[in-house]
């Protein structure tokens, strides 16, 4: 069985939406599109070397992050580019409402509900199964509760608008921060690995 594991880059106030650039997402008349980029530095650049070229085995994307994925990383043929050549080597499945074809290399229709078949590929594959962006497929997993762990590198911003990353109607799950530490940018990268259910208490009846 593999682990789920949704990394994802954040703001301040929780937005996902359209982190790369302007025109990545513009759904929802959205305007701040290419928010991360000022904090890609070498730090970040190491985070990503680690998180994807050393961590995942498998990729697991939505039909919108698989399409801006497969236009923007096949151009990169540089043997030396770690990342380009883990993201177009790697198994990559996609989440898609849509039956058309996929052209990317070593890519894999899921068929069905999305939640029933990730379920399913999590207890076929194993290793590290990943998500990126995908902000609505995250949701679908987040009701589902099948993720086992999150991987945030949250950028120093506020935006006031966006897609979030957590959901209304997830499933309520407790975390443990496994590890973090902080680029010199200030992006603060976290993980947190699943516990299990919430506990709850009150401070009035502990004194």
């Amino acid at each position: 069985m593999s682990t789920l594991i949704v990394t994802a880059f954040v703001t301040l106030d929780g937005v996902v939406q359209a982190p790369g650039g302007p025109d990545e997402d513009k759904s929802g008349g959205f305007t701040h599109g290419g928010w991360l980029v000022p904090y890609g530095d070498e730090g970040f650049g190491e985070l990503m070397d680690r998180i994807f070229v050393r961590s995942a085995d498998h990729l697991l994307l939505g039909r919108r992050t698989y399409d801006i994925f497969a236009a923007h990383w096949p151009r990169f043929t540089d043997p030396d580019d770690a990342i380009a050549v883990k993201l177009n080597s790697m198994p990559k499945y996609v989440a898609s409402r849509s039956g058309d074809s996929l052209e990317w290399h070593n890519s894999h229709l899921l068929k069905g509900d999305a939640g029933e078949s990730v379920a399913m590929l999590k207890q076929q594959l194993d290793g590290v199964l990943m998500t990126q962006g995908s902000s609505d497929l995250i949701a679908t997993l987040q009701q589902h509760d099948l993720v086992d762990e999150y991987r945030l590198l949250i950028s120093p911003v506020v935006l006031g608008t966006g897609k979030r990353l957590f959901h209304e109607g997830a499933t309520p799950v407790s975390w443990t921060l496994a590890e973090s530490l902080t680029t010199g940018a200030g992006v603060q990268y976290c993980a947190y690995r699943r516990e299990g259910r919430p506990s709850y208490g009150s401070f009035e009846s502990a004194e």
